[in-house]
């Protein structure tokens, strides 16, 4: 009887839980640009070309700016992302969030459960985890 218990034990333990929460952005707004602020706290090196390579592929230009916001930026994504530690370090937490005139008209959160308890999925790149929050927030799914 205990026998049949392992197994389950097993797949709970490497399992994890990924949590992908999007608010999209309104189609109807035809975002076509969008003014990213640089956020130097963060340290997944590759953070925000993946956010731009991403927001490429839905046919939005980005432009990164850190102190003031640049004339004519309609749209500002603020962001943040966290590492955790395990072997090597890995994402296992980012933030989105879009304004237009200071309100918000999107926003997305990619948060990785327990920090990905044994789960080798953990250490899937920065793109492999974004990218489906990036579709998300563009209203695809």
């Amino acid at each position: 009887m205990k026998k049949a218990y392992i197994p389950i034990f097993f797949s709970v333990l490497l399992s994890a839980c990924t949590s992908i929460q999007v608010s999209p952005i309104d189609a109807a707004l035809d975002v076509q640009h969008i003014c990213i602020q640089n956020n130097s706290r963060v340290q997944v090196e590759d953070f925000v070309s993946v956010l731009e390579e991403g927001f490429a592929r839905h046919g939005v230009t980005t432009e990164l700016f850190s102190s003031k916001k640049p004339e004519g930026c309609e749209y500002v994504l603020t962001y943040t992302a966290l590492r955790s530690w395990d072997l090597s370090p890995y994402l296992s937490h980012a933030e989105l969030r879009i304004t237009k005139n200071n309100r918000r008209v999107a926003e997305a959160t990619y948060h990785l459960e327990g920090k990905g308890g044994l789960s080798l999925m953990k250490w899937e790149g920065t793109k492999a985890k974004m990218d489906p929050v990036i579709d998300q927030l563009f209203g695809k799914k």
